[in-house]
């Protein structure tokens, strides 16, 4: 186990706040104002990590810190226990719960890295989740849509739809469902999975905070940044029209667009590659650790 002495984790939480804080913030005021944001606030309603959690700094199962007993109330009693005059998370509350997510998570980051991703979706599934619905009737209602309802509809049914990601699949209109080439569910997911999927590698975020407290914070914000980015690219590429919110459209609807996107999308994966494996063998270690802890 690493120890941390009080410079060297004082420096990590002040980082690590200096990255996640301004958007944790950022929606807290939207949200006090009533306000929503079409690309952000998914970050924080969709993935159920509250920003209290994104913001506070911990140290992972790995690391035990060095500080002053004033220091102690920061990071609470629950989850850490005094030891050799160091903080350390306490091994008695790893669940059977969070292990069955350990256990679940490294097989999934495990088959994900087994199979060869796949490139050919262009982000459809925002597509496919206002297919032949009327304006009132969309999600984001407060921002016009880039084509025509009769053009969105022409196009969708222009194109393969082959989404593997259930959470993207179970928002399709009943409409849409049919028309894509896989039926994703709770039940396939560790055989759809796929690392050519945004939805998939933005959840790296998602499985990171299935393991709070133990997987640290350092590497939840590294997961939450590469899912802004994968939730901008997301956006971007949907039938909505964000310009004036600042946001490029990709125009998937034209070839030049699809190139675009899966160009994107590529160099995209290749960022989540290294994280995924680096949660696998955290999953590992963890199990590991459980084990062998008394």
């Amino acid at each position: 186990m690493k120890v941390l002495s009080l410079e060297e984790w004082k420096h990590r939480e002040n980082t690590h706040k200096a990255l996640v804080s301004p958007m944790a913030d950022a929606f807290l005021h939207r949200r006090a104002l009533g306000q929503k944001h079409p690309v952000y606030d998914f970050l924080f309603t969709y993935y159920s990590f509250s920003p209290a959690k994104l913001k506070q700094w911990i140290p992972s199962f790995e690391e035990a810190l060095c500080l002053q007993e004033e220091e102690e109330t920061a990071f609470g009693t629950y989850w850490f226990e005094k030891h050799h005059n160091t903080l350390r998370l306490n091994p008695k509350f790893l669940k059977e719960q969070t292990l069955a997510s350990i256990i679940f998570i490294e097989e999934l980051c495990n088959a994900i890295l087994e199979r060869p991703p796949r490139f050919g979706c262009f982000g459809l599934h925002e597509w496919a989740m206002v297919y032949r619905l009327s304006h009132e009737e969309i999600r984001h209602v407060d921002y016009r849509l880039r084509l025509s309802t009769d053009d969105l509809t022409r196009f969708v049914e222009s194109q393969n739809l082959c989404c593997t990601h259930y959470d993207a699949y179970r928002f399709f209109t009943p409409q849409a469902e049919p028309l894509n080439l896989f039926k994703p569910s709770q039940e396939n997911r560790l055989h759809n999975e796929q690392a050519g999927c945004l939805h998939a590698n933005m959840d790296l975020y998602k499985w990171a905070t299935k393991l709070w407290p133990w997987i640290g914070s350092d590497f939840i914000a590294k997961t939450f940044l590469l899912a802004v980015e994968g939730r901008e690219l997301d956006m971007r590429a949907s039938p909505y029209d964000l310009q004036e919110q600042g946001y490029a459209p990709i125009r998937i609807e034209t070839e030049e667009g699809r190139k675009e996107y899966q160009q994107l999308q590529q160099q995209y994966t290749q960022k989540t590659l290294g994280l995924r494996q680096e949660l696998a063998a955290f999953c590992a270690r963890l199990r590991k650790w459980h084990v062998q802890c008394p």
